[in-house]
């Protein structure tokens, strides 16, 4: 069954390759064509997950490995188990879920960038799709580094293109701190392959480690390290990313964190761990503390936000912070509650991101005290899902966020033999207070958004309130309409209809049903998760 994870790349590449040599032809189609080829990726991976063998999800399934470059022993070598089918799902529901955003949205409706280089814009989005999903699907060390670099130029030029006003040096920004760790990671891989003369991903982790030495191990470790830390993004490599959030379209920013981001921390399960376990065990206490410093540091920088864009940017620094915490334990507690972190954060900051881009899209401003307040009596449903996303965030039991957390914070308890069960109480402790905060700035946020009451004229100053008076747009209803007393009005209430569009609740809805079904029943991805991670710490044959 090696034709399906070929034909999830072939089907949005040779989509995209279409774009450039029949234009013209597509012209007419291109609202609906992205949405088909995301569909259409999206079945296949629905295919996977119906037709992957659960009772054997610790080993590679739907193999297909055949030479690429036979001079150089380099193949390409695809499969996918019970590490990589969640992310390769995720992924392509995302995917699709944006351009059913994007595409049945009217084409004059605020953030609809259908209206701007429609084509590039749809071929800029295949592509992306193709080197996410790529990377998540290869076997081979150079393979996994040429998917991992496709995805950099289409999201440079999706932030650079349709972003906001300081989109050139947010999009300049992401690309040079990208590349830069990108360059070091090669230099891991290649010292990888210096020392084993292989680039096979499942021969290496067989391996575990033989044949290179404890000190190469630790610097290939620290190497591909710093390139995986640059993408996840991890305390202090992160500065690249409250910026690329913040200037990067809605889409932009649902993919950047739903799914690069988890490039980063997969690369952590998928290559160094299993294949470095030396240098892993020796760098873990520097990761974790490293780690709980992003966690502590991101709350923080959350609570001195006004943008709203900004401050959901910043809380992935501390949600990736627990990823990171799980994996640096080196035990199956811990790397399981990492790697359900990683979906959970892809479907709930997916969801935040959405969310905010509607807002702006609403109130033409992410400022939170500029909004005013009272998004729960202006805007109820969209109030209400912001709030139901804010506490899926903060990790709120029932929901998929705590389970991760909980996860790796307990793992923490108990690291891995050889690690020092101090040091890692303390990491736990910190944690802890982590979770507190991301309580705190997330509890701030609603009060300061959906609670109290709208913003009035009477609050404004004169100058404020004329420019409020006379700005309506075909989705708001005049400020204050004539003849009504201005201090009973709210200046920032859209129409009642402006509240959730049908294509919003159709690329939304299916992100809260995952969001409340895997925080009731986590078993079904800790299910598939666990006999993998077994393997991939050699606790199992």
């Amino acid at each position: 069954m090696g034709w399906i994870p070929v034909s999830l790349l072939a089907v949005p590449l040779l989509g995209a390759l279409a774009l450039v040599l029949a234009p013209q032809a597509l012209r007419p189609a291109l609202r609906t064509y992205g949405l088909i080829l995301s569909g259409i990726t999206l079945a296949l991976a629905a295919l996977l997950v119906a037709m992957f063998d659960y009772g054997q999800a610790s080993r590679q399934q739907f193999e297909v490995d055949i030479p690429w470059i036979p001079g150089l022993g380099l193949r390409f070598h695809l499969g996918l188990d019970g590490i990589s089918l969640p992310l390769i799902a995720l992924t392509a529901l995302l995917t699709f879920l944006c351009f059913v955003y994007l595409s049945w949205g009217s084409a004059r409706a605020p953030g609809q960038l259908m209206g701007t280089r429609p084509r590039a814009l749809v071929f800029t989005l295949l592509v992306l799709e193709v080197g996410m999903i790529g990377t998540f699907l290869a076997l081979d060390l150079l393979l996994f580094f040429v998917f991992f670099e496709i995805v950099l130029i289409p999201m440079y030029f999706l932030i650079g293109i349709w972003g906001g006003e300081g989109r050139r040096a947010a999009s300049i920004k992401f690309i040079l701190y990208t590349l830069l760790g990108s360059v070091v990671m090669l230099l891991g891989l290649l010292l990888v392959w210096a020392q084993t003369g292989t680039l096979d991903i499942e021969a290496l982790s067989a391996a575990q480690g033989s044949g290179m030495a404890r000190s190469v191990q630790i610097l290939a470790f620290v190497a591909i390290g710093i390139g995986l830390a640059v993408k996840t993004p991890m305390w202090p490599l992160h500065t690249w990313l409250p910026d690329a959030h913040t200037e990067a379209p809605t889409v932009g920013s649902v993919l950047l964190a739903g799914v690069l981001l988890k490039m980063g921390t997969y690369g952590f399960a998928r290559i160094a761990i299993p294949i470095l376990p030396e240098g892993a065990a020796a760098v873990a206490p520097w990761l974790g503390a490293l780690a709980v410093v992003g966690i502590v540091y991101g709350a923080l920088a959350c609570l001195a936000q006004r943008d709203l864009k900004r401050m959901i940017a910043y809380s992935s620094v501390g949600h990736m912070g627990f990823v990171l915490l799980g994996f640096a334990t080196l035990t199956p507690v811990g790397i399981n509650g990492a790697l359900f972190a990683n979906v959970a954060h892809g479907l709930i900051t997916g969801l935040l991101f959405f969310l905010a881009g509607a807002i702006k899209e609403r109130y033409h401003t992410a400022d939170m005290p500029s909004l005013g307040g009272g998004m729960l009596t202006t805007l109820p449903r969209l109030g209400s899902l912001l709030t139901y996303a804010s506490i899926a965030s903060l990790g709120l039991p029932g929901l998929a966020g705590f389970w991760g957390e909980m996860l790796a914070l307990y793992g923490s308890y108990q690291p891995a033999n050889g690690l020092p069960r101090g040091l890692f109480l303390t990491y736990m402790a910190i944690g802890g207070l982590g979770a507190v905060l991301t309580a705190a700035y997330f509890l701030v946020m609603l009060s300061r958004v959906t609670h109290g009451r709208p913003l009035l004229i009477a609050d404004l100053p004169p100058e404020a309130a004329d420019d409020r008076l006379v700005r309506e747009t075909p989705d708001e209803r005049p400020v204050v309409p004539l003849g009504s007393p201005p201090q009973q009005i709210a200046v920032l209430a859209p129409a009642a209809a402006a509240d959730i569009r049908t294509y919003e609740l159709l690329a939304w809805t299916p992100l809260v049903a995952l969001i409340l079904l895997l925080g009731l029943w986590p078993g079904l991805l800790l299910s598939l998760t666990t006999p993998a991670v077994q393997t991939l710490l050699g606790a199992i044959s």
